[in-house]
């Protein structure tokens, strides 16, 4: 069997894909492995991953939100900035060699809103350091993105308390 780095995609249109991909994150952590998570739709800092992170993965795991909040209540200048931001410390991050891990959090949306070229952005993903393992969430992962990975997980949504009318809650949605 062959060792390299993996493209991992969650995607899908029920909840789990960030907290499948933090999963991952710890799982490398604790095999005392580096990694990078960049989070680019999540605009705050309070969710319960992030503050766990800060509080106690830090020295193994490093975090940046890049993002301005949910794309469809902003103003669409404020979003493109913001994507090219994060996108711009993403290749940064990838082409540093310094992680054994670099998740993207909602990184989709940046290829499904247009946001960056999504052809630019597979190839320069294609051609990463060859250990490194990037993980990709959101939803509606493209042909494209679907073809270049080596796994992909379609969250898929069975049942859902929202649809009870049971709010977002602390510690299950953010």
């Amino acid at each position: 069997m062959m060792k390299k780095g993996l493209l991992i995609v969650n995607t899908g249109n029920s909840k789990g894909k960030t907290t499948a991909a933090f999963g991952q994150a710890l799982r490398s952590a604790g095999q005392g492995l580096k990694v990078c998570i960049i989070q680019f739709i999540k605009g705050h800092d309070q969710t319960g991953e992030a503050k766990a992170v800060r509080a106690h993965l830090a020295e193994n795991i490093e975090l940046h939100i890049t993002g301005s909040g949910f794309t469809w209540q902003q103003d669409q200048q404020r979003v493109q900035e913001a994507a090219d931001q994060g996108w711009q410390l993403a290749r940064a991050k990838i082409s540093s060699d310094a992680y054994d891990m670099i998740v993207l959090d909602e990184f989709t949306y940046l290829l499904s809103y247009q946001l960056i070229d999504e052809n630019q952005a597979l190839d320069f993903i294609k051609n990463r350091p060859p250990r490194l393992h990037i993980v990709i969430t959101g939803r509606n992962a493209g042909p494209g993105l679907i073809e270049a990975a080596d796994l992909v997980t379609e969250m898929r949504e069975i049942k859902h308390h929202y649809r009870q009318g049971v709010k977002a809650q602390k510690g299950i949605e953010f």
